[in-house]
């Protein structure tokens, strides 16, 4: 039994925004896909719940009021567990960047305990399990392709295969930005559903609605989405509220030549290249 779990990074291949809702969320259509790269979540015996967090981007998070222990706590109550763990947090991923971060890692969190704990609770348990933690993370405990309505948390698995070879390269300005304005800055013009079809003819016709609004707020994102483009990508868009940008190749090599020159671009970014999941 391994001991660590990965909190694998999610991208909103297309996200349209229909509607504000009354309880102050939207009601949206997504595709969220996942790569095979992200944060990684680990664990050992003791005798209390405890997280110790490191990694690139673990400056300024909380140890005692952090979602990896939300979702923990959450799961011993709701399954009657009297252990505890030491759970620790590599963090590899961008905080507030639109590709999943603290949805991913309480995901990932319920997972491995569910796995450490001889639970036995199937991932759609785990899912339902997730709703009050964040409108993502039950896609996220999935980690598969997947097609998101409601608020994200209604979900219709894809087909494994549709991505299966696809590559992508995600840029981001090191520049954390609230999910709550981006989505208060949004127009509320509902511009339509998601198409149908494959998923990558879904993701091509389709467009993040909360783009516009996002490039207002952090104007720098005009240049990240102008470099990818200048790899001439399958596509290219923003994923999730950002400032996380993405850009789809048929091969991690195209993914890694288009990542070099944006490295030779600008220093002051981070980037990651990978497969789909």
């Amino acid at each position: 039994m391994t001991n660590e779990e990965t909190a694998y990074a999610k991208i909103n291949l297309a996200l349209h925004v229909r509607e504000r809702r009354p309880d102050g969320y939207h009601r949206i259509e997504t595709i969220f896909a996942f790569l095979d790269q992200g944060d990684v979540i680990s664990v050992e015996p003791a005798d209390q719940l405890a997280l110790e967090i490191s990694g690139p981007f673990a400056k300024g998070l909380s140890s005692t009021d952090n979602l990896v222990l939300q979702a923990a706590r959450r799961l011993a109550e709701l399954s009657g567990v009297a252990r505890g763990a030491r759970l620790h947090l590599d963090k590899r991923l961008p905080v507030a960047s639109g590709i999943g971060g603290g949805s991913a890692d309480a995901a990932a969190t319920l997972r491995l305990l569910n796995r450490f704990w001889g639970l036995g609770h199937s991932l759609a348990t785990l899912a339902d399990m997730a709703k009050p933690l964040g409108a993502d993370v039950p896609a996220c405990v999935h980690n598969r392709t997947c097609r998101g309505t409601g608020i994200g948390q209604d979900l219709a698995i894809i087909a494994d295969d549709e991505l299966q070879g696809y590559a992508a390269l995600l840029i981001n300005p090191l520049v954390a930005v609230s999910t709550g304005d981006i989505f208060a800055a949004w127009d509320g013009i509902d511009r339509g559903p998601l198409g149908e079809g494959t998923v990558m003819a879904v993701a091509r016709s389709g467009r993040n609605d909360l783009q516009k609004p996002a490039v207002a707020l952090v104007p720098i994102l005009t240049d990240m989405l102008q470099m990818l483009d200048g790899s001439e990508p399958i596509m290219a868009q923003m994923s999730g509220s950002g400032a996380t940008c993405f850009a789809l190749y048929d091969t991690l090599a195209a993914a890694a030549e288009a990542e070099r020159h944006c490295r030779q671009a600008t220093d002051n970014i981070w980037t990651m290249k990978g497969e789909f999941r």
